[in-house]
């Protein structure tokens, strides 16, 4: 299935795995790239070494594309920024922010960029400033989020710039794909179909949540403060749910999720953690090797696509 985005990412699947702050290191960077699709390395807050050792190590593995997730407003943004330049990154993604003070660096170096927008604005603002593609995000993704649904927001994006448009939020199977370039995007990104995927390194308590999850177990946290962000429901976000609902200021909602995504991902902490995921998470049943998710997404949407045509 080839389009604008396999052949500039040099990909055989138009599947991109999520930047997952925590979640998306070497590992599952390289497991997506190896099954064909495009692994990303999650920046998130890490130091530019950290990221450094991490590309390091997805190159000794696999010989396929790969990229990097940069993360904006990380306090690290311009050591990684300059980290992906000197270690030959071909593609990079970026999140939480507006990528135009980098663009000339790394346009520069021949890396391809794909900003993550959540508007029309902000799709064509990144068009003009040279990105090559862009991730239109809707509401239903995990983490931080927009308001607009993929439904509404990846046609409007794909009417108004002509790079091509890769569409996230709510897509987890074949049927979201087939949907997705019905809706004029040329590729997907995913991430939490790939929290469960057998070489993702969250911890196993993470994966079980997800695992178990209904269709009205996800949550928004921090709407009244302007950084909305998608989790699944537990007691930490009860609390926080009932202090914002108290008026309580930004500072102190953000004390009580203070290391708490890295609470559920590395030590199981499911109770207080952030969880986070979409709102496909009650669509996802079973454990799978990302090669198996792929091919299973993959063969699906082709069977949809065809049938669409008569075929």
């Amino acid at each position: 299935m080839k389009t604008r985005i396999t052949e500039l990412l040099g990909v055989k699947y138009p599947i991109i795995q999520g930047g997952m702050a925590w979640v998306a290191e070497n590992h599952l960077a390289a497991a997506v790239s190896e099954a064909g699709g495009l692994g990303l390395i999650g920046g998130a807050n890490a130091p530019g070494e950290v990221i450094r050792d991490y590309i390091r190590k997805v190159k000794e593995v696999t010989e396929k594309p790969f990229g990097v997730n940069v993360m904006l407003m990380s306090p690290y943004a311009d050591d990684v920024a300059k980290v992906v330049v000197e270690e030959g990154v071909k593609v990079v993604t970026t999140g939480a922010g507006n990528p135009e003070k980098y663009m000339d660096l790394w346009k520069s170096a021949g890396i391809r960029v794909i900003p993550v927008v959540a508007s029309v604005a902000l799709a064509k603002r990144m068009e003009k400033y040279g990105a090559d593609a862009v991730v239109a995000e809707g509401t239903e993704s995990g983490g931080h989020i927009g308001e607009a649904t993929t439904m509404t927001l990846v046609p409007q994006v794909v009417d108004t710039v002509s790079i091509p448009v890769i569409a996230a939020g709510g897509i987890g199977d074949g049927r979201g794909l087939a949907a997705s370039f019905m809706l004029g995007a040329e590729a997907v990104q995913m991430g939490t179909r790939f929290l469960v995927a057998k070489e993702c390194i969250v911890h196993q308590n993470y994966k079980d949540r997800v695992l178990k999850a209904k269709d009205i177990d996800s949550s928004v946290t921090g709407r009244s403060h302007g950084h909305p962000v998608r989790c699944l429901r537990n007691q930490m976000t009860r609390e926080y749910v009932k202090l914002e609902n108290e008026g309580k200021s930004f500072e102190e909602l953000e004390y009580l999720t203070l290391g708490a995504l890295r609470k559920a991902v590395q030590e199981g902490d499911v109770t207080m953690g952030t969880v986070m995921a979409g709102q496909i998470a009650g669509m996802v049943s079973k454990e799978q090797t990302c090669k198996e998710i792929i091919e299973e997404i993959m063969a699906q949407a082709e069977t949809l696509l065809n049938v669409g045509k008569g075929v």
